[in-house]
């Protein structure tokens, strides 16, 4: 069967069943990697990825139910040529260590970000909750966010 699915804005139809994981989908057949395989059990966050903007766990949503909508990874957010703020903020600050929950944080992140223009480092704490790290890197990912919140309101 086939799956047809908009991610980071380009239309793809991929031969899969429909129940196929999402993360399955972007890792093995579009080779988007940044969205990790974490504990395959939705509690991690290491494989969020935004569906119409808001965060979801791709390792246990099926193909089928976000057919009709918007998919961004990681890689969709900017490109090694234009950063998007976030990207570009926690390479500035250095806040990543392993990197395996990076993806997690950042798509958090951003949806944060959307919502909230300037969050305060509990704002920040609260909306990271769900996403599982262990390397202790969270000072400068706070930062990060700050960071790139600024930069976000000097274009705005």
């Amino acid at each position: 069967m086939a799956v047809t699915l908009t991610v980071n804005g380009r239309r793809r139809t991929i031969a899969a069943a429909p129940d196929t994981p999402l993360l399955y989908i972007l890792r093995n057949d579009l080779e988007l990697n940044a969205a990790k395989f974490g504990c395959g059990m939705a509690q991690c966050g290491a494989c969020t990825v935004l569906v119409d903007g808001k965060p979801v766990r791709s390792c246990v949503t099926p193909a089928l139910a976000v057919t009709s909508t918007k998919i961004t990874t990681l890689e969709g957010l900017g490109s090694a040529n234009k950063l998007h703020p976030l990207q570009k903020a926690f390479i500035e600050e250095q806040a990543a260590q392993c990197g395996y929950c990076m993806n997690g944080i950042l798509m958090t992140a951003k949806v944060l970000l959307d919502k909230n223009s300037n969050p305060s480092d509990t704002d920040i704490k609260r909306a990271l909750d769900p996403v599982l790290c262990r390397c202790g890197s969270h000072l400068r990912v706070i930062r990060a966010i700050k960071r790139a919140a600024r930069t976000l309101q000097a274009r705005a």
